[in-house]
C-alpha cells in the first residue's frame, strides 16, 4: 500500500485532513511518515528541533514539561488528534515532550507541507484554529481548577476526565502511577492514594489497584463541581 493509499483511505484522518483534495493527500502522503511506539516510549523531547508535525493517529499519550524545580504533567492525550503544533509552526523545536502511555501509531508531517496546506486551503487553516481554540480553552479551564479547586475535587475531575474523554467507559485503568497521578493533579502521591481510598471506602468508585469502576456518576460530579 502506498502512503497515497494510506492516507486516502485512513480511518483517523482529522477534521481538517478531510477538507484535502486528492492532490494534496497525495501530497500528504509523499510528506509523511508513519511511526509507532510501545507505553513508556518518547515520541518527542522538549527543547529538540523538529520539521515535523505529529498527528496522533491511535493511542494515549502525556505531554509534560520541565519546570524550574521538576517535571510537570500539562495534558494527557487521545488519538487522533495533533501534538506540537503551537511551538513547531512558531519556533522550530519542542516546548515540551511528549511519553507514549499506551501502544500508540503516529504520522510525522512534514513542516513545510503542513504549512502550504494552512496557507492555500482556507478550509484546513480553519479546522486547524477552531482545534487549537479549543484545546487552548480547555486548558484554560483545566488550569483555573486546578489552582482553585480543593485535592479532592482535582481527583474526582481527574477521573471523569479518564472515563468521559480518554476511555468514554465508567470502567477502566488509569494509565498513570500514583506519582504521576499526583504529579497531573498538582498533588502528591500519597494524597492521591489516600483520596482514592476515601472514594472506594464510600462507594463512589471501586478501586482494584490501578483498575477504577464508577459506582456512583451523580456524588463523583459533585465532589468535582465543589472542588
Amino acid at each position: 500500500m502506498t502512503n497515497f493509499q494510506a492516507c486516502i483511505t485512513c480511518p483517523f484522518k482529522s477534521t481538517a485532513a478531510k477538507t484535502l483534495n486528492e492532490d494534496e493527500l497525495y501530497a500528504l502522503g509523499d510528506n509523511c511518515a508513519q511511526a509507532s511506539f510501545k507505553k513508556g516510549n518518547t515520541i518527542f523531547k522538549q527543547g529538540i528541533f523538529s520539521s515535523n508535525i505529529v498527528y496522533l493517529k491511535e493511542g494515549i499519550v502525556q505531554l509534560h514539561i520541565d519546570g524550574p524545580t521538576s517535571e510537570q504533567i500539562i495534558k494527557i492525550s487521545k488519538g487522533p488528534t495533533y501534538l506540537g503544533i503551537p511551538t513547531t509552526l512558531d519556533e522550530k523545536y519542542n516546548r515540551y515532550s511528549a511519553t507514549a502511555l499506551t501502544e500508540v501509531y503516529a504520522c510525522f508531517i512534514n513542516i513545510d507541507t503542513f504549512k502550504t496546506f494552512v496557507q492555500e486551503n482556507g478550509q484546513f487553516a480553519y479546522e486547524i484554529i477552531l482545534d487549537l481554540c479549543k484545546n487552548e480553552v480547555n486548558l484554560f479551564n483545566k488550569c483555573v481548577n486546578r489552582v482553585q479547586k480543593h485535592i479532592r475535587g482535582r481527583v474526582a475531575e481527574a477521573i471523569l476526565f479518564f472515563a468521559h474523554e480518554i476511555y468514554n467507559a465508567d470502567s477502566f485503568a488509569i494509565p498513570l502511577t500514583r506519582s504521576e497521578f499526583g504529579n497531573f493533579v498538582a498533588s502528591t502521591r500519597e494524597t492521591v492514594s489516600r483520596i482514592l481510598t476515601e472514594l472506594h471506602t464510600e462507594k463512589i468508585i471501586a478501586l482494584h489497584g490501578k483498575h477504577i469502576d464508577i459506582l456512583d456518576n451523580k456524588r463523583l460530579a459533585l465532589i468535582s463541581r465543589s472542588g
